[in-house]
Order: structure tokens, then C-alpha cells, then sequence
């Protein structure tokens, strides 16, 4: 099973045909850039598509702290995205209030642990829209 830093390595290697379908969902590749380092950091995530973008969470599995991409992300929202081959530009942003239980609702159909992981802890679970910016 592909984890972390290999399972990175294994997508970006083979355009997203190893990778991409995992334990029975869809991951895509977030890089963000480090809030202090400015190095690029690339995470795999679950992900689902959603009117044109791309929706992930911020579950770190029920951590009491957000993971780093996230914070990451909140400190320059400007990332880059791979979805299979496509490799593209985005502008991340968490989820309105008013939009969070319908996006809620979509990640955890594809991933019901998440219910299990927002259980865990007494933080919201961050659920993060990807607006791709195409040229």
C-alpha cells in the first residue's frame, strides 16, 4: 500500500496511474509552500470533485492540530495540484460555514472515517476548497 513520502514518488513517477486509486478512493497531490522554510511540501489527499474544483479535509486523523499543508495553505493559498496527469495552479480556501455540511457530506461518503476523526477532537475539521486558476 503506498503511504507518504513513496506514494508521492509513485504518482508524480507514473502520471497518477499508481497513486491516484487508493484503498477504495481518489487521491490527488498538494504542494504548498512551507509558512517558514518557503520549501515545497507535497502531500497526497483524498479528494472529490466538486462544480470544477477540488475538495480535501484537514483531518490530520482527529489530531488536536491542523495538519502542516494546512497551515501551509492559510499563510499562502496559492498551490499547485495533480489530479492523475493534469498538473495545475490553484487558490485554496477553506469551505463557508454555509457550504461546509454539503462538502462535509461529499468527503465523508468517499471516506466515512472522517465522521470518526471529527469525533476524535474538539477542533473543526477544516474542510479546504481548490480552485484550479488555468491559464
Amino acid at each position: 500500500m503506498l503511504y507518504g513520502k513513496e506514494h508521492v514518488e509513485r504518482y508524480q513517477q507514473t502520471g497518477g496511474a499508481e497513486g491516484h486509486d487508493w484503498n477504495g478512493t481518489t487521491v490527488l497531490l498538494l504542494t504548498t509552500r512551507g509558512r517558514n522554510s518557503g520549501r515545497p511540501y507535497t502531500t497526497p489527499l483524498i479528494y472529490q470533485p466538486h462544480d470544477g474544483d477540488y475538495v480535501v479535509v484537514a483531518s490530520k486523523g482527529g489530531d488536536p492540530h491542523d495538519p502542516d499543508w494546512y497551515a501551509n495553505l492559510q499563510a499562502d493559498p496559492e498551490v499547485e495540484v495533480q489530479v492523475k496527469a493534469d498538473r495545475f495552479k490553484a487558490r485554496a480556501r477553506t469551505a463557508a460555514d454555509e457550504e461546509k455540511p454539503e462538502l462535509w457530506g461529499l468527503m465523508t461518503r468517499t471516506w466515512p472515517d472522517y465522521d470518526d476523526y471529527q469525533q476524535k477532537t474538539d477542533r473543526p475539521i477544516p474542510v479546504v476548497v481548490l480552485e484550479p486558476v488555468r491559464r
